[in-house]
């Protein structure tokens, strides 16, 4: 069997899905690996370093007509490449919407999986691209925040006088919002956070934040356990909190995301604009059009004094670690795509991961 690693052309994309450390793996489980050249350029990993690990090294075409699977970040750019016949793509985050699913009206019998749409079940944890990434992105975003905040974090207690703590609100309590709260607590911000679903509270709270929210007796939760749009109604309280708290505070995150939806506006102009001077905001949902009003993609802006920090690619901005946990996300999917005893591609389509993932 053999597996190749294809790399991103996207100047905000700095990962890869595999470390030299990871190939002694793949050969475990019956895979020749294939890797394409200057693949982890960005890491400061070089060729040899690869070679070293067991890797060949070869140009992208070369892999797309060798390899039983072609792993790569995303769907970009596959339609360019001449893949074998019956060859599986295996990405990480693909867009269904994309120009790239003209791959499957070809002759070819091409299978497309994307882990992003893997089923949220206890058996998937270990391969869900999604949370491992957004745990990095949740870090970073309280990183950043604190480098562009032009004051102490903690309180500090002085002979000159007493430093008062960061006020940080997070909205969105999925695994970037978690992740943001428990980073910004550890540097000693006075952290609070708001999610609509209810179930949050408690996740919140056991982290040392106050837990923010609009009453109502509706439920936002689906039952994968993600949030859902909410009713106008409900637009109308959450939009009135928001106003209240949000201007209190020095350092606002915004996580909120809606799988295969636009990014809800969350905080708007004239929030933006109640803000004091100095303040910053993080808009971690940029890719899908973003929470903030003015954040604009892959920029950082200022609005009035407040800046508006609007990456797109956060996880990329801790570029090695994401790939690490990118690549045993991968290895651990690969089983359900091999008969491990025969080293032959043998993908289990009744199995609910697959199910879910295949495109």
């Amino acid at each position: 069997m053999i597996i190749g690693f294809l790399k991103e052309n996207d100047e905000h994309e700095s990962r890869s899905m595999l470390l030299p450390e990871h190939i002694s793996k793949l050969n475990n489980l019956g895979f020749k690996v294939l890797v394409e050249n200057d693949y982890a350029k960005k890491l400061s990993i070089d060729d040899k370093t690869f070679m070293n690990s067991g890797a060949e090294i070869k140009s992208a075409t070369d892999i797309a007509s060798h390899s039983d699977i072609n792993v790569k970040i995303s769907g970009k750019d596959i339609n360019k490449l001449n893949f074998k016949q019956e060859a599986i793509i295996l990405t990480a985050f693909f867009d269904k919407n994309s120009q790239d699913l003209d791959l499957l009206k070809n002759d070819k019998k091409l299978k497309i999986f994307g882990l992003n749409y893997l089923p949220r079940i206890t058996r998937a944890q270990a391969m869900d691209v999604l949370s491992s990434q957004s745990n990095l992105a949740g870090y970073k975003s309280v990183i950043d925040t604190a480098y562009e905040f032009n004051k102490a974090l903690p309180m500090m207690m002085t002979a000159a006088g007493t430093i008062t703590p960061a006020k940080y609100f997070i909205i969105g309590a999925g695994v970037a919002g978690l992740q943001a709260i428990a980073t910004a607590k550890r540097l000693g911000a006075v952290v609070s956070a708001t999610d609509v679903r209810i179930a949050s509270k408690e996740q919140v709270e056991s982290l040392g934040a106050k837990f923010v929210f609009v009453e109502s007796d509706e439920s936002l939760e689906t039952e994968g356990g993600y949030a859902k749009e909410a009713t106008e109604e409900y637009k109308k309280k959450q939009e009135q909190l928001m106003k209240e708290t949000v201007k209190n505070q020095d350092v606002v995150i915004t996580t909120a995301l809606i799988p295969g939806k636009k990014a809800p506006l969350i905080i708007t102009e004239e929030m933006v604009l109640s803000m004091k001077p100095g303040s910053i905001i993080c808009d971690l949902a940029t890719s899908q059009g973003g929470n903030v009003a003015f954040s604009e993609r892959d920029k950082i802006i200022e609005k009035n004094g407040v800046r508006i920090i609007g990456y797109s690619n956060y996880a990329s901005r801790t570029a090695y670690s994401a790939s690490g946990l990118l690549a045993k996300n991968i290895i651990n999917f690969l089983p359900l795509l091999i008969n491990k005893n025969e080293k032959s591609i043998k993908v289990d389509y009744d199995d609910e991961i697959v199910k879910g993932v295949i495109i």
